[in-house]
């Protein structure tokens, strides 16, 4: 009898544990943007880091290097009709959306086949559909990496800089 009651409280507090991990807000939650750009759909999936006092690009996002721009598996962006990226052809489809930012005011946006990783670790840029450059603005500091679909546009804002990505 002695047993069960250590097995059953051993079960409980792991239990309890466990409940308590899923009640947890995760720091970089999964988020969505959905809008549409003439008859286009654009859908993107991302998580959605928080700068939370830490410096973002030149020390967390490294310059000159690729970011899978967001956190944790790689952001996605689907378009339902193939669309120009910065007038660049880009045919219908889910793709993978990483960035390679600099100190300039331009930075690289690259469209991924692979839509399907995790971070940027194994990107294979033989799989690369589009490769162009986008302008950055300074914005009003945003706390929470957020994308939003307006006006031809994808943006990507987090911090204090504004990517600006033109979708015709």
């Amino acid at each position: 009898m002695k047993k069960i009651s250590t097995i059953l409280v051993a079960l409980l507090m792991i239990s309890s544990v466990s409940m308590n991990a899923q009640g947890k807000k995760p720091k970089s939650p999964p988020k969505e943007a959905k809008g549409k750009i003439g008859n286009v759909e654009v859908k993107i999936n991302y998580s959605s880091p928080a700068t939370r006092d830490r410096g973002i690009y030149g020390e967390l996002v490294k310059f000159g290097k690729v970011w899978r721009a967001g956190a944790n598996e790689a952001t996605t962006i689907e378009f339902s009709d193939a669309v120009n990226i910065n007038g660049s052809k880009l045919k219908a489809g889910t793709y993978s959306f990483f960035v390679i930012p600099t100190e300039e005011a331009n930075w690289e946006i690259i469209f991924n086949q692979e839509a399907e990783q995790w971070g940027a670790y194994k990107l294979d840029r033989s799989k690369d559909a589009l490769v162009s450059e986008s302008p950055t603005s300074k914005i009003d500091k945003v706390e929470n990496l957020t994308y939003s679909i307006n006006e031809g546009y994808i943006h990507l804002d987090w911090d204090t800089t504004r990517l600006s990505i033109k979708v015709n």
